[in-house]
């Protein structure tokens, strides 16, 4: 990897950017004051984070979590899973350690590329393709967070198209009132670097912000041939914002521009059981040449304008993707067909053992059915599109009402270019075989949508009931081509309204009673028959929620009424779909219902130290409520009452600090219950499971007043590490102990 090219470029730009703005802005003198800027800013920043920061009741119905600045600069994790661990009601299956591409569900949604959750930046789906292929296999840094937001239930009916699971929404830094920047240096083991900057200013009517981040490491894992498994990650982040207030009539224009790159050596190949056991870092030879390289491009206009009883934001935004991931898909076959989980699974079999032995490099490729088969899953994706939403207060017969209403127009595509190329395993090198490079996946799917949706909240004294619909009209195209290919394609039409009712009653300032029921939907592919149908849910919640001020809980009962389970078969999903890859499968009912419980509170101890703690709890369970056969690696033979797969049935995060006036610390623990790696019989993976573990996390922050601050964090504190999922193929580990020292210097 260069890295220092990359170092160089950012700094380039990053100088380059804040003379432009610089030079522009001190030519700027004209304006309203410096305070109708800053109130101007502040009510934006509200539209684009949803949740409030105040220390009173919330009073909005249904679940929503904030993650605010406060809380991320505490552990200072890179990894989105790590964060959400804090939120009830999440489930993940991790993967490399890092979460470079993270698995989530909400709610025993299946986390597989967090497909089913509707991914947000600034308020603006951001997944490479939400509609036509919404498996994030781009996923934001969090270094350039400043909260992060969790909605699940008649919460997330606004949020769509994904509605069954809830939504997550990253908020960016806002472009400063005043002058205002960082630098943030880190390093730590397996070569972990990372370097962070910003900076922006308002002068006059202008505004603008300039942020730049690098992060890489060699990595954890271990190539038997001593090469690198690490990664390098760019992003590069500019905001201009001018001031357009007059006569009261509040009005800010946004422009925001980004650019991330990443490149990484990353693997979809994992170890036996007996291998994880000696070592669970290590990496087989074979995967000596797999590699993700992708780049992002983002660019957001948003206008915001505001009179007394009502505000409107409109964003326009086109985000494009691109990405090469070059990984091993398998052995050539023929006379012996083995796929590398049934390899992996049972390495002692004496034809398995054939194909371990190449794996390995402890033997050459001998057969023709031995040969490696590389395979370069290219990929172009672009989203855009343009949203508008309406906030505005009225009264109608005595009643107050809160209106909030939105429409958005988008369009979306994915272009696949999927080639194989085949190896031989000589002297623990990959050679190539000389053979042609083969196309195997060449084909366009896009979906144009219109989705819009409409809430009222009505004060009836002490309860607000919100009643709300979403709907979603698009039109999908799958187009196959591939030479000789021009008459496969097969075009769509779904048009669907999703209502919800939810409300929150209020007992006094400190307590107060929530409720909701909402359809959830997921829809299917564009290549996908209409055979395939959508997944469909009624969703119901009821809870209660408590603030004092010092003292903070909330605990609410879900249960997920699922009419029909859809799953699809991938690589990362299931790496044993074989001729059912990229298909999708119904699986029937399913009811998914548990609990969430969040608390939190400050204990204020002698000579100003305060020790605050929160406590987090999930329990969640599932059953299938039908019998069926699916070729769904996942699933498999289903009888009535079989669980959800990478679906833990409890889960606890508990976090003590320890603060005074200059010092930080904290510790993090978590334990999982165990997973099931498959649902039904007759699969692979049907009788394995994962098992349950904890992990401690810490992290210390020494202020040094105006020469900025240092901070020291250790993540797996007691390097317990442990097999977190057999997928795609073999077991993965947890990422082990890792230690971080660094310093942040505010200016």
């Amino acid at each position: 990897m260069n890295t220092n090219n990359n170092k160089l470029q950012i700094t380039l730009a990053l100088v380059t950017a804040l003379f432009v703005v610089s030079t522009f802005a001190q030519d700027n003198k004209e304006s309203e004051p410096k305070e109708n800027v800053k109130k101007t800013t502040t009510e934006l920043v509200e539209r684009l984070q949803i949740i409030g920061h105040s220390d009173k009741l919330r009073k909005e119905a249904g679940s929503a979590t904030l993650i605010s600045e406060v809380e991320l600069e505490k552990f200072k994790f890179d990894d989105i899973n790590r964060i959400l661990y804090n939120v009830p009601g999440v489930n993940i299956r991790e993967e490399d350690g890092y979460g470079l591409r993270p698995n989530i569900g909400f709610r025993g949604a299946t986390p597989e590329r967090s497909k089913k959750i509707t991914v947000m930046e600034d308020g603006i789906l951001i997944g490479p393709a939400p509609y036509s292929a919404p498996a994030a296999y781009y996923f934001p840094m969090m270094s350039k967070m400043t909260a992060l937001e969790v909605f699940k239930g008649p919460a997330a009916i606004k949020y769509g198209p994904n509605t069954v699971a809830g939504a997550l929404n990253m908020t960016t830094r806002q472009v400063p009132d005043s002058a205002e920047g960082m630098i943030d240096l880190a390093s730590g083991s397996d070569g972990l670097f990372k370097s962070k900057m910003y900076f922006g200013d308002t002068i006059n009517n202008f505004g603008y912000l300039v942020e730049g981040i690098h992060l890489q490491a060699d990595g954890f894992k271990e190539l038997d041939n001593g090469a690198n498994t690490g990664f390098n990650k760019n992003d590069l982040m500019t905001k201009f914002q001018y001031n357009l207030s007059r006569n009261g009539l509040t009005q800010l224009v946004e422009l925001k521009l980004s650019l991330a790159t990443e490149k990484s050596d990353e693997t979809y190949l994992g170890l036996s059981d007996l291998d994880f056991s000696e070592n669970p870092n290590r990496r087989y030879l074979a995967s000596q040449n797999d590699l993700m390289d992708w780049d992002h491009k983002q660019v957001q206009l948003t206008h915001f304008i505001a009179a007394e009883r009502f505000d409107i934001t409109t964003r326009v935004y086109r985000n494009e993707f691109t990405r090469s991931w070059n990984k091993i898909n398998g052995f050539k076959g023929g006379l012996f067909n083995r796929d590398l989980q049934e390899i992996l699974k049972n390495p002692e079999d004496e034809v398995n053992a054939l194909f371990y032995e190449v794996l390995t490099g402890e033997r050459d490729t001998i057969q023709e059915y031995e040969k490696i088969v590389l395979g370069d899953n290219y990929r172009e994706y672009y989203s855009q599109g343009i949203q508008s939403e309406l906030q505005a207060s009225y009264s109608v017969l005595g009643l107050d009402h809160k209106f909030n209403v939105g429409v958005r127009i988008h369009k979306d595509q994915i272009n696949r270019k999927h080639t194989e190329d085949t190896f031989l395993m000589r002297d623990a090198q990959l050679v190539s075989d000389g053979s042609s490079t083969v196309s195997t996946t060449t084909n366009l799917e896009k979906t144009d949508a219109t989705a819009l949706f409409l809430k009222d909240t009505i004060s009836l004294n002490d309860l607000e009931i919100t009643l709300g619909v979403r709907g979603e009209f698009f039109d999908s195209l799958y187009q196959n081509q591939a030479v000789d290919k021009e008459n496969d394609w097969l075009k769509k039409e779904t048009s669907l309204w999703l209502p919800s009712i939810s409300g929150f009653y209020t007992f006094n300032d400190n307590a107060g009673l929530l409720f909701g029921i909402h359809e959830g939907f997921v829809p299917t592919s564009p290549q996908e028959s209409p055979l395939i149908e959508i997944e469909n849910s009624i969703n119901y919640e009821f809870g209660g929620r408590f603030n004092n001020g010092n003292t903070k809980a909330e605990l609410i009962v879900f249960y997920n009424d699922i009419k029909n389970l859809k799953e699809g078969c991938s690589f990362s999903a299931a790496a044993s779909c074989g001729d059912s890859l990229d298909e999708e499968f119904n699986g029937g009912e399913v009811d998914v219902y548990g609990v969430e419980f969040s608390a939190s509170r400050n204990y204020r101890l002698a000579n100003g130290w305060n020790a605050p703690i929160s406590f987090v709890y999930t329990y969640t369970t599932s059953e299938f409520k039908n019998d069926f056969h699916s070729d769904f690696p996942m699933w498999g033979t289903i009888e009535q009452g079989d669980h959800l797969p990478y679906l833990p049935q409890n889960q606890v995060t508990v976090n003590v600090g320890l603060l005074s006036n200059n010092w930080e610390m904290g510790v993090i623990a978590r334990y999982f219950d165990e997973m099931q790696e498959a649902s039904g019989d007759n699969v692979l993976l049907s009788d394995v499971v994962i098992e349950s573990y904890t992990v401690f996390d810490f992290s210390a922050t020494y202020d040094l007043d105006t020469h900025g601050l240092v901070y020291f964090k250790v993540d797996n504190l007691l390097d317990n590490q442990v097999i977190v999922s057999r997928r795609p193929y073999g077991a993965r580990p947890s990422k082990p102990q890792q230690f971080q020292l660094g310093y942040q210097y505010r200016f």
